[in-house]
């Protein structure tokens, strides 16, 4: 698992199978958020696998799919809603890693700075630049 820090409340990171809990919970964090939608790939576990994983560990566990269809506002606002209802870390993943950022950058726009957004982004590995117009403060 690569997980990528973004800042002190959220990694992020590619696909993680159920046996990657206990890693997570003993990393400290108290939720995890799967932004991939089942079925994208043959090897890929079902999210319920995870999620039994998630809650056997005492972990909460949210499903923000973001697919083909690409983002929409409800997505933004779950991801905001867990983030400030964690009280802790929260993990999220994808496949690579890049839905989780884009999902988590949206739900920052106007919470934070833009070119911070984009900062934090990439010193985590992701280039969230071409989001700069969604970004900003309203």
């Amino acid at each position: 698992m690569d997980l990528k820090r973004i800042n002190d409340h959220v990694s992020v990171a590619g696909q993680i199978r159920p046996e990657d809990v206990a890693s997570l919970k003993a990393a400290g964090f108290v939720a995890i958020v799967n932004n991939r939608p089942d079925g994208e790939s043959p090897d890929q576990p079902a999210g319920a696998e995870i999620e039994a994983a998630a809650k056997a560990a005492g972990l909460a566990y949210h499903a923000i799919p973001l697919g083909r269809e690409g983002v929409s506002p409800d997505m933004v606002a779950k991801t905001k809603s867990v983030l400030e209802g964690s009280a802790g870390p929260v993990f999220c993943f994808c496949r690579s890693g890049t839905r989780s950022t884009t999902l988590w950058a949206l739900s920052q726009a106007g919470e934070m700075d833009a070119g911070e957004i984009i900062a934090q982004a990439a010193e985590a590995g992701y280039d969230m630049s071409h989001l700069a117009g969604h970004l900003g403060r309203d």
